[in-house]
């Protein structure tokens, strides 16, 4: 090889070096900040106090009996809407029943102690059983807990009266008769929004 050629090759490996040099060391200011998020959810919690609103016997056509119960939000969200679904057994004593006991025992929602002082809804536990949960709300909890729904952290004291109705004819077949209902209440948080 050529001493031009070993004179251009050195120089060549020399500019290359210092392109390496020259391209790896540079400065610069940095800062860095790490942030700390935290996201939690809320919670529903919706009880109902005492959890046997009633426990009677040996009634009879025409007597009624008359309980309060108080739905409660325990949670750290807004309930907006209460759904209550409504089943029942009957215990036919003497295997006579020609109707459903259901139809014979009206309820009547009568009002809302912390915001409503009247009547709310009267019905049969038989219509009530066939009701959607969605209808039970807009006619009776909407009325009673209202458009603010049930705030958390709050509670709304509600009157139930239960009529054996008389039908002034012969409601033997109901003797010795019992009814187990079953209310179950589902509540719905309130929209959700900005925060």
């Amino acid at each position: 090889m050529g001493i031009k050629k070993q004179i251009g090759m050195g120089v060549m490996s020399a500019a290359l070096g210092l392109a390496l040099i020259g391209g790896g060391t540079y400065a610069y200011f940095s800062s860095s900040e790490e942030t700390t998020n935290t996201f939690a959810a809320g919670t529903l919690d919706l009880s109902v106090e005492p959890t046997t609103i009633i426990d009677v016997g040996d009634l009879k056509p025409g007597d009624y009996v008359i309980r309060d119960f108080e739905l409660q939000n325990g949670g750290s969200l807004d309930i907006d809407k209460v759904f209550l679904e409504t089943d029942y057994d009957v215990t036919d004593a003497k295997g006579d029943n020609t109707a459903d006991f259901g139809e014979h025992i009206e309820v009547e929602f009568l009002y809302n102690a912390d915001k409503i002082d009247e009547v709310i809804y009267k019905t049969t536990l038989a219509e009530l059983k066939e009701m959607s949960p969605e209808a039970v709300n807009e006619h009776i909890f909407y009325p009673s807990i209202g458009e603010k729904g049930l705030p958390a952290g709050s509670s709304d004291d509600l009157v139930v009266k239960f009529n054996f109705k008389d039908s002034d004819e012969d409601q033997n077949q109901f003797q010795g008769d019992s009814l187990e209902l079953a209310w179950t209440f589902n509540a719905e948080q309130s929209t959700g929004g900005e925060k």
